[in-house]
């Protein structure tokens, strides 16, 4: 009987999803550090590399069939530093903390926004963990925290670099501005579009239409010719595609689905 038994499989395979959620994890890591030392551009792309390893953990855990409660909590957990911490203290650093320059008041509202965005990135991964499972996945419920971070980063990367002149002292109030939206589109009712397909189970959550298809060479094209800029561009048309939606619905009075 026990020559019949399949050997345990080989808890090595598990490694696999977790060490990029590690590499993950160091990508924010590094960005906080890379952001202390006034190297905001190297900060900005490291948050990138980390929404990269988010990516790819999760769907390696998929293919491999890996996937575990361990591997989601710390998923959870490395995505809180890499686009809650790392997005909130490198716009702190690159511009939020010159608001005291305008006053010892401008000075706490610099740092305090910064821990808003912290604290809705941390909500906003709360929530979306209660809701796994129970919303339709074609759509994210408020701005999901790699696409808040990736707003925050591409303004930072698309300045920090030089090329246009401005400074992040000089954008601090836009920076401001900036922090605070994305902070409250995280923690928001506002649905996005999560790129999943219809929304059924199986293989049919993957499928895309046929446009999508064609978007990527375009999307390749545009980010090579000027990517901190494209990337910034992506990101604010993605940010305020939710409230767009939104304001349609409202003047079309579509009913709302119950997420």
């Amino acid at each position: 009987m026990d020559e019949n038994k399949q050997p345990p499989r080989s808890r090595t395979i598990y490694l696999l999803p977790n060490l990029f959620t590690t590499a993950g994890l160091f990508a924010g890591f590094y960005a906080i550090i890379a952001a202390a030392n006034g190297q905001f551009v190297q900060a900005s792309v490291s948050v990138f590399i980390a929404a990269v390893m988010d990516g790819i953990d999760g769907r390696v855990a998929r293919l491999t069939g890996t996937s575990s409660e361990f591997g989601v909590q710390y998923d959870s957990l490395a995505d809180l530093v890499s686009f809650g911490l790392a997005p909130s203290l490198v716009m702190y650093h690159w511009a939020l903390s010159a608001l005291k320059y305008d006053g010892s008041v401008m000075g706490r509202v610099g740092w305090a926004v910064a821990f808003l965005y912290a604290a809705c990135a941390a909500l906003r991964l709360a929530r979306f963990n209660t809701q796994v499972g129970t919303v339709d996945k074609r759509w994210f419920i408020g701005l999901a925290s790699p696409a808040a971070a990736g707003l925050m980063m591409s303004f930072v990367w698309a300045f920090a670099d030089g090329d246009l002149g401005w400074s992040g002292e000089e954008l601090r109030f836009v920076a401001l501005g900036v922090t605070i939206v994305a902070a409250l589109l995280m923690v928001s009712r506002i649905r996005f579009w999560s790129f999943k397909g219809s929304g059924e189970g199986g293989a049919k959550a993957d499928r895309i239409p046929f446009y999508a298809l064609f978007l990527v060479p375009v999307i390749i094209a545009v980010l090579a010719m000027d990517l901190p800029r494209a990337l910034l561009a992506i990101g604010v048309v993605y940010a305020l595609s939710g409230p767009g939606i939104w304001l349609w619905r409202r003047w079309r009075k579509v009913p709302e689905a119950t997420p």
